[in-house]
């Protein structure tokens, strides 16, 4: 007997079911997956000493020669950085110590995250092709949240360690991403998949519920404390995910017959039922569809984290925000964007199910949108984000049109190839994710000698013409058909390995 035939009467009784607890979990998950990134572009506001002390205060460096602090040279501000012992100068004891770190430092300490972030984007979609999403994804969380525990007590043994740290964070949450893809293939009937990847854009739920938080618990508690509540959660959500989740529907103890069969019914022979032993290479990397994904969403991604970066910088240093309303009004587009990704993909999903439009016709209909509103809306930042109520209006109004991509391009890589659409995104993650350091190297290179808002607008000018460029790729090769190369012939090697453990189902007529 199998096991979804075991105890049948009780399971009937269950209020959610797997695929609930699965959808539940992995916006979870999401909201999560950037609370542990984007806690440090909040806490460093609070952990940099402001510019004003450093310049007209005394103060001693870590190996105890006394300078002015007009007269205090790039080296000393370095040697203080590289110690992790600075003692703020309005009184903030060293445990709680700020850092004397300039505009080009602390750039550096957001940018590195993006080092580990490109190694495991395409291993990971690998990964969780051959082993399975729900491993590679659970992991990753898993990791991640330890080493976020341990960012405060890095910060002060050494910059170095800091950077250390934050490299291997990316590392870690590099795999998630593409991870969550196979697990969509094998448990999401196609025409829910739309909703399910809005799951994703809960990562921007959890930074509009994080920099609010972040701001208020730095208030009351110092900067450590955000990355302290944001491991400890991300511990507990990954033993849930470990406890409740499982690889596919055929292996799940707690899955009705009902369940199983309309999932594996649904999904048919899209999603193959072995592991895909090997990747037609050619046959993908000669493919426009692929590359229609890839470009768009390194152009798309490119705009999305230099604001996620780079927001709560803007937003202290030329709109002059405290702390408190810094984290609050950082957090308004984040929120903007997931209400966007819930409802377009509801939308989407329901034009392709009642026949409105075709797959592609969605695609590119949500992707021109997602990507065409805010690049129009970064070139008002221009003329516009001077002032602080246009700029958060625009900012608002910007990521919250760019959360329509979840409809569009996002999940493309399970229309056009599902069996290798944790490689594609991978792919196509990997190369947003230069993109993610080459944004932190732009606006601190931009910024380095004068933050001023006339330099802010380079950056704004940049962010309009890459999104605008994005959906402009898409609109010309992207397409949401079935490939050919989707299913290719098993090597003998792999040919008895199946996906399933246990006792197929038997469909009835």
């Amino acid at each position: 007997m199998s096991n979804t035939e075991k105890g049948g009467h009780h399971r009937t009784r269950i209020a959610l079911s797997c695929r609930q607890v699965l959808n539940l979990l992995t916006m979870v998950g999401f909201m999560l997956n950037y609370a542990l990134r984007v806690n440090l572009t909040i806490a460093i506001v609070d952990m940099v000493q402001p510019i004003t002390n450093t310049t007209t205060n005394t103060t001693t460096n870590s190996i105890g020669n006394s300078s002015s602090g007009t007269n205090s040279s790039s080296l000393d501000s370095s040697s203080s950085a590289l110690s992790g012992n600075a003692t703020s100068t309005d009184g903030v004891d060293v445990l709680e110590g700020r850092f004397p770190w300039d505009t080009y430092e602390q750039n550096f300490v957001l940018g590195c995250f993006f080092w580990g972030y490109i190694l495991t984007e395409l291993p990971g979609g690998r990964l969780a092709e051959l082993i399975g999403g729900i491993r590679v994804f659970g992991h990753s969380m898993l990791w991640a949240s330890l080493l976020t525990l341990i960012t405060p007590l890095a910060a002060h043994i050494h910059y170095v360690v800091l950077i250390i740290v934050r490299v291997l964070l990316g590392f870690m949450l590099g795999a998630s991403w593409p991870a969550i893809h196979p697990v969509a293939a094998v448990w999401i009937p196609p025409m829910d998949r739309s909703k399910f990847m809005s799951n994703m854009m809960a990562s921007s739920l959890g930074a509009a519920i994080t920099m609010p938080v972040c701001g208020y618990l730095i208030s009351v508690a110092g900067w450590a404390s955000v990355f302290y509540l944001t491991g400890v959660v991300g511990l507990i959500w990954s033993l849930c995910w470990f406890a409740f989740v499982y690889e596919t529907p055929a292996r799940h103890p707690r899955i009705s017959a009902e369940e199983r069969r309309e999932i594996e019914q649904a999904i048919g022979t899209s999603t193959s039922k072995k592991r895909p032993s090997n990747v037609p290479w050619i046959e993908l990397l000669c493919s426009p569809a692929v590359w229609a994904i890839i470009i768009t969403h390194g152009l798309s991604v490119f705009g999305f984290f230099t604001v996620i970066n780079q927001l709560p910088t803007f937003m202290s240093k030329i709109l002059h925000f405290d702390i408190k309303k810094n984290g609050l009004f950082s957090s308004l587009p984040y929120l903007g964007k997931y209400l966007m990704a819930l409802s377009s993909s509801y939308l989407a999903d329901y034009l392709r199910q009642k026949g409105t439009l075709s797959t592609t016709a969605t695609r590119k209909l949500f992707t021109t949108f997602g990507l065409v509103t805010p690049g129009l809306l970064m070139a008002a930042q221009v003329f516009l984000g001077g002032d602080a109520i246009w700029s958060v209006t625009l900012f608002t109004l910007a990521l919250f049109a760019h959360g329509a991509v979840t409809a569009g391009y996002l999940g493309n890589g399970l229309d056009i190839a599902p069996n290798f659409s944790g490689t594609i995104f991978g792919m196509a993650n990997t190369l947003s994710s230069f993109g993610g350091f080459l944004s932190s190297w732009m606006v601190g290179a931009l910024t380095f000698k004068e933050n001023t808002f006339e330099q802010w607008q380079f950056v704004f000018l940049i962010l309009s013409a890459t999104y605008i460029s994005g959906a402009l790729v898409y609109l010309i090769i992207g397409t949401g058909e079935l490939q050919p190369w989707n299913n290719p012939p098993e090597s003998k090697k792999f040919r008895d390995v199946t996906q399933e453990e246990g006792v197929p189902l038997k469909t009835e007529k």
